[in-house]
């Protein structure tokens, strides 16, 4: 199943701009593509037709009459339920927010609007982002394209669903512990996590953490970073928010890999990962490292990952939560409960402790990453598991001490604050899709995607590597008998 909604984001942009395609068309294919099959993952919760409809002839009339056009003219996006929509149902997967129709978009979605982006959906996500499966109690479960039994990853899992299946070529998520990262691996799709502030946030509850992010996400790198093109921006509001840098805007440019001296390692030299996914990363490893001019182990060394990560994780739940804590338990789920007392039981000691101990393992791996251009690794520690199962328990027999452990991989690169693209590298042993990590040096994101892109062409020349793509013939079935 071909049609115009299968186009990448790049040469659809590219293909209105000629006016060899209408937006009209697009979106009427990428609604079409919708109601196919999205009663079989439930990744677009929420949506705007009407209101899309009449955007689209609006950017058709501009292309027809010549006017000067944005870098996402007559696009459709998809936009995660987290992110404020004026006039558009946000329940940030919430049953205290089921009803809420905000009456303002925040500063993204305003600015993808500006860059001529259609937003025309919701994307579902855990509640209030919080887990890597992507179900809450106001819509549900989001199915895996590849197997809607499993779980697309969260929390921007109605994001990658979206994007895998052709619904739209562009979506937003936003990553703390890997909420970009998982499900982009998890669905085969590209999820890039800036460098804190790259993207600003202007109402974020605790504004001095660099710890969550927002970001893009694509079917490729060229499409991911048209995105971030137009949400990149320099905002006061946001205390990480710097100076634009234009190299971000001008799209990616292919590097000559075979110059890159390159890092690799199977688990961060401490998350828990599948023996399995661990063999495939190898296996990847033979094929890819003949790619670069050197190519060698580098386990960073970042102290006590989990500690920290769980202590400052639950600092930002605490200051979110406790109130709704208070006042709603019954409406709370169990993720966003867990986090948030746990956050109440740990003392101000323990936060300086976390804090400190951040501090050191970014100081080790900026040094590390002084003598490597990037640092790979597996995006993901499991392959994709039944969304009826709200997380991992156990890895190669052994069990998590939290729910969310089995995400060290990601989390240890957040706690760097470094740049990371999540980037699709073919099947795992079970057929399901498996992704990288392509770590960045600090602040060079520019540099990370014109890596990435290059990577990524590398890679589509090998069936073994090549992004997997999934049966919508199968799940157009699965949709219609639902």
């Amino acid at each position: 199943m071909t049609e115009l909604c299968d186009l990448g984001a790049v040469e659809a942009r590219r293909l209105i701009g000629a006016r060899e395609i209408s937006p009209v068309d697009l979106l009427e294919s990428c609604m079409r593509r919708t109601e196919a099959v999205d009663g079989a993952v439930n990744a677009m919760v929420a949506r705007d037709f009407e209101r899309a409809r009449k955007t689209a002839q609006a950017a058709e009339r501009a292309v027809m009459a010549g006017q000067e056009l944005g870098v996402l003219h007559g696009l459709p996006v998809g936009v995660k339920d987290l992110n404020a929509t004026e006039g558009l149902r946000t329940t940030q997967g919430s049953l205290l927010y089921k009803d809420d129709v905000p009456e303002a978009d925040e500063r993204m979605v305003a600015a993808l609007r500006t860059a001529g982006g259609i937003v025309f959906g919701k994307t579902n996500t855990p509640e209030f982002g919080a887990g890597a499966n992507t179900k809450n109690r106001v819509y549900g479960a989001t199915g895996n394209p590849f197997d809607p039994a499993l779980t697309p990853g969260g929390s921007s899992g109605g994001s990658a669903a979206a994007l895998a299946t052709g619904m739209v070529p562009l979506a937003t998520g936003s990553d703390l512990g890997g909420s970009l990262r998982t499900p982009a691996s998890f669905c085969g799709v590209v999820g890039i996590r800036p460098t804190p502030g790259t993207v600003p946030v202007e109402a974020r509850a605790v504004g001095l953490s660099p710890l969550s992010v927002q970001g893009p996400m694509g079917r490729s790198v060229a499409d991911a970073a048209l995105l971030l093109s137009a949400q990149a921006a320099h905002d006061r509001r946001d205390p990480y928010s710097r100076a634009l840098d234009p190299a971000l805007l001008r799209g990616p440019q292919v590097v000559d890999l075979s110059d890159l001296r390159v890092g690799f390692t199977e688990d961060l030299g401490a998350a828990a990962v599948d023996d399995g996914i661990r063999q495939v990363f190898r296996d990847r490893m033979v094929r890819i490292a003949p790619l670069f001019g050197a190519c060698e182990p580098r386990d960073p060394d970042l102290g006590p990952i989990h500690e920290i990560f769980e202590t400052l994780r639950a600092v930002l739940f605490v200051a979110a939560h406790k109130e709704r804590l208070a006042q709603h338990r019954d409406l709370l789920g169990p993720n966003v409960i867990d986090n948030t007392e746990r956050g109440l039981r740990y003392s101000l000691a323990d936060v300086a402790w976390a804090q400190v101990e951040q501090a050191k393992t970014y100081r080790r791996f900026l040094a590390l990453m002084e003598g490597v251009d990037i640092l790979l690794a597996p995006a993901c520690s499991v392959s994709p598991f039944p969304h009826a199962q709200l997380y991992v328990e156990t890895i190669n027999g052994k069990k998590m001490d939290t729910y969310m452990r089995w995400l060290a991989l990601a989390y240890g690169v957040t706690l760097t604050t470094h740049p990371v693209v999540a980037l699709p590298c073919g099947r795992d042993a079970l057929g399901l899709p498996f992704g990288i990590q392509v770590v960045g040096r600090m602040g060079e994101d520019a540099r990370l995607i014109d890596i990435a892109h290059s990577l990524e062409r590398a890679m589509a020349a090998d069936s073994e590597l090549a992004r997997p793509l999934p049966d919508l013939d199968k799940l157009t079935r699965n949709s219609n008998e639902r």
